[in-house]
């Protein structure tokens, strides 16, 4: 959300461009071309996109997701997850490069990603009343965080963090929302169906725990490479 093309293809994949292949996405880039312009007409930036699509996913997902509305939460926040396209579509068109633009974004995609494990956290903790669930929902949370921030930590510091890891941030909320998705048929009389949420939670907690060791694990590998090669450089110096 609100990042130019060039700073926004090496982002980490957004909501929207998780849930659609590469021909889905040049096919609603084309739908959504004429909105964009029409929205860049209108003199609306898209950072303003990007806050408003972020508000949508947020009031989805701890609006109905806490009242055990599974399926029409999904069918919102998959509404306001194409601003993911827009406000990208509006960047281009307007030729900018902007790293307020990618910050913005990486920054709003983690409330975004909280709000929803946390509508499910909340569903658990009252209604749904499984604390086990709670607190694996929790972990969802804390650990998509976490996992986020071990890789741009890394960064920061110099190192590559050349690894993707089992269950990137793509990967945990296509595979949350869909099965949100499909566990809120149950209200419309589909039997047994209301179990794939907690098993995809269980899936997507393991999975980023994998992805935090691999990533922990490949800085203190790079860590250790990079200091090894400034002690040869220095002693070679002298």
């Amino acid at each position: 959300m609100g990042q130019p093309a060039a700073i926004r293809a090496a982002a980490t994949p957004t909501v929207g461009k998780a849930m659609l292949n590469k021909y889905a996405r040049a096919f609603f880039t084309r739908v959504l071309t004429p909105f964009a312009a029409f929205l860049i007409r209108r003199g609306v930036s898209p950072d303003t996109v990007t806050l408003l699509g972020t508000a949508g996913v947020v009031a989805g997902a701890l609006v109905f997701y806490p009242r055990g509305e599974f399926f029409w939460g999904t069918v919102v926040i998959t509404l306001f997850v194409f601003s993911d396209l827009v406000d990208g579509n509006m960047a281009r068109q307007l030729g900018r490069s902007s790293r307020w633009g990618a910050f913005l974004d990486s920054t709003l995609d983690r409330v975004a990603d909280g709000a929803i494990f946390g509508g499910f956290a909340l569903w658990y903790a009252g209604q749904g009343d499984n604390d086990m669930m709670c607190a694996v929902s929790i972990f969802c949370l804390a650990s998509g965080q976490v996992v986020s921030y071990t890789k741009a930590r890394g960064e920061s510091i110099g190192l590559p963090v050349a690894v993707n890891g089992l269950v990137e941030r793509a990967e945990r909320l296509v595979i949350s929302l869909v099965a949100a998705g499909l566990a809120g048929l149950h209200k419309f009389g589909v039997p047994g169906i209301q179990w794939l949420l907690p098993v995809a939670l269980w899936i997507v907690a393991a999975g980023s725990l994998v992805t935090l060791i691999q990533r922990v694990v490949t800085v203190r590998r790079e860590s250790a490479e990079a200091e090894a090669a400034a002690r040869d450089a220095s002693g070679a110096a002298k």
